[in-house]
């Protein structure tokens, strides 16, 4: 691993501006392999509770994950990145591609630590030419989705265990770093932004935002 300055980007309302696992819900919905009524309630709700914090990440994600169980992986694949086409890719703001170059043209190693499963994430973070992602990991069996995640979830202190066990697994250690930027939108990002020693509050939610100002952290709109 290059450089001593780690650079940590959230993804989700902070270099994209949607939640991703609600957004390809509504991507499968339009094509017809979801029923919009009961899922769509049920999304936007766990969605609300998640972000208030009432609702566990594993619930959250297992959700989104049973829904891809019964389909084929090739054809998800083949709808992921028409979602990425014509979804996501029109809607990355050219603020969030610059605040990637700006990191990466210092020599920072960037790093996208994300909730979203990563068959989401992976495809998301390639369009901003990112390499190094720690996303949630979902459970397969021959290839297909189980509806259950693998491991531990990247979310809330699930994302500081997991960055050091990424880190391990790169013979390196956070103290290592001279420098430690994080970028993230949401509360549930308090314990990665606590480790950091530039923390910043991206498109704040308030509960993050009324944090950041009382812990002197910079609050950055990214639109």
């Amino acid at each position: 691993m290059s450089g001593d300055v780690l650079t940590l980007f959230d993804l989700d309302h902070t270099l994209v501006q949607h939640d991703s696992e609600q957004h390809w819900v509504e991507f499968l919905v339009a094509e017809r392999l979801l029923d919009a009524g009961e899922v769509m309630v049920k999304s936007h709700a766990l969605t609300e509770r998640y972000n208030r914090g009432e609702a566990g990440a594993i619930e959250f994600s297992e959700f989104y994950l049973g829904l891809m169980a019964p389909h084929d992986p090739t054809r998800l694949e083949a709808l992921r990145d028409r979602w990425i086409r014509e979804r996501v890719r029109p809607c990355i703001v050219p603020a969030a591609l610059r605040l990637v170059e700006q990191h990466r043209a210092a020599g920072h190693r960037v790093v996208v630590s994300t909730a979203v499963f990563r068959f989401l994430a992976e495809a998301e973070v390639a369009e901003f030419g990112i390499a190094d992602l720690i996303a949630t990991e979902a459970e397969r069996i021959d290839d297909r989705f189980t509806g259950a995640v693998a491991g531990v979830t990247n979310s809330r202190e699930g994302k500081v265990e997991r960055l050091h066990a990424w880190l391990a697994d790169n013979g390196e250690r956070l103290d290592r770093f001279r420098e430690v930027h994080v970028y993230a939108d949401s509360m549930n990002d308090v314990p990665l932004l606590s480790h950091a020693t530039h923390p910043v509050a991206v498109n704040a939610d308030p509960a993050l935002a009324a944090t950041a100002r009382h812990s002197g952290w910079p609050i950055l709109t990214v639109a």
